[in-house]
């Protein structure tokens, strides 16, 4: 096992003590929970608050994407996961992530934005449906 997914008590790789610099893990350290954006009749987000007081909005559960044509953008219904590369289960699942190809009532468009992250799902046309 690589040594960055150790935990940091005990011994270094080199024998030495390690002695942690504080006893309890602080806010600012954790993380959270990944979410993944999975079709669905309707939309869902989740607004979660950040150090700072700042705010992130995450996309739980989507019906439309914003689908970028020669004519702008078009709000479009999402009708199936035609590919996923992040994870082949995810195209069962129908979660989207960056870089999945989505099946729309315009045709096939690829997702450009990162839903979990950004609260929306943008996308490029890539074919159109005749």
């Amino acid at each position: 096992m690589p040594l960055y997914h150790q935990k940091r008590e005990g011994r270094t790789a080199t024998g030495a003590k390690f002695i942690p610099h504080y006893k309890v893990k602080k806010k600012c350290h954790m993380g959270g929970n990944p979410i993944y954006t999975k079709l669905s009749d309707k939309d869902e987000r989740k607004i979660i608050r950040t150090k700072g007081g700042g705010i992130k909005v995450k996309l739980k559960k989507a019906l439309y994407a914003n689908v970028l044509t020669k004519d702008g953008y078009k709000k479009v219904k999402i009708l199936d996961v035609v590919e996923n590369k992040a994870h082949r289960l995810f195209k069962m699942r129908n979660i989207i992530t960056k870089g999945a190809i989505i099946k729309t009532e315009l045709g096939l468009a690829k997702v450009v934005s990162r839903p979990s992250q950004d609260g929306v799902i943008n996308a490029i046309l890539i074919s159109e449906t005749k």
